[in-house]
């Protein structure tokens, strides 16, 4: 296996290995040059390939959350909604890295208190190891006052290879029964629903494309064009 990463968000830019014939190829979606990740049509559509996502994964309501007693307000960067970490999150900065043992890589990044609107400075850790059969990745975080953090690595995966097509061949299991239900603006209501009788229900193996066309509410709201 060989996984290239770029110290630009902490992106893992390809990641090369065999399937069970031994034939090789890159199942990761990305650019072959930092200008694919700093084009306009790229940070227009934003889909943050391959990047560590920071300070905060998904979205925050009108870019406000209560911390001990205060409301805090963020830049919003996905209408009415702060989307993972803001205008620059962790996917457009650029990290410290160094080597870290045999086959790892360690990158390291601070984000000074009121980066994007949030408090407290943080530094964060990511640590991408290569072993025999995996990719493992590692991350931390230390601040020095309450602040709210959730860090997750955005690949896409493509297990014919990059540019082979689409994943709707692919079968996929999930060990879940229930879903997050969302509003209009893709914030989760508090709601978890059952997943059977649904498209979501990927608790017995069932090809990604078999009922992707089948309507219901994250489908729709797909359609109209807020996904």
């Amino acid at each position: 296996m060989e996984a290239r990463i770029t110290n630009y968000g902490a992106t893992i830019v390809g990641l090369t290995t065999p399937d069970r014939s031994g034939h090789f190829a890159d199942v990761v979606l990305g650019f072959d040059s930092i200008r694919g990740y700093t084009s306009r049509a790229y940070l227009r559509e934003s889909p943050y390939f391959g990047a560590v996502i920071g300070r905060h994964a998904n979205r925050i309501n009108n870019g406000r959350f209560a911390l001990n007693g205060d409301m805090i307000s963020l830049n919003i960067n996905n209408r009415p909604s702060h989307l993972h970490g803001g205008l620059r999150g962790f996917d457009k900065v650029v990290w410290e890295g160094k080597p870290s043992g045999n086959a790892s890589l360690q990158l390291s990044y601070e984000s000074k208190h009121g980066e994007e609107g949030y408090p407290g400075n943080l530094r964060v850790t990511v640590k991408y190891t290569l072993t025999d059969d995996a990719l493992e990745i590692e991350c931390n975080a230390r601040t020095d006052q309450d602040t709210i953090v959730n860090l997750t690595n955005h690949s896409y995966f493509n297990f014919k290879g990059a540019g082979e097509g689409n994943v709707l061949e692919h079968e996929l299991k999930l060990n879940a029964d229930r879903f997050a239900s969302v509003d209009a603006n893709l914030i989760p209501t508090g709601e978890l629903r059952s997943v059977k009788g649904t498209p979501f229900d990927f608790t017995n193996p069932v090809t990604i494309g078999a009922r992707i066309e089948e309507r219901d509410e994250l489908n729709l709201l797909r359609i109209d064009g807020h996904l």
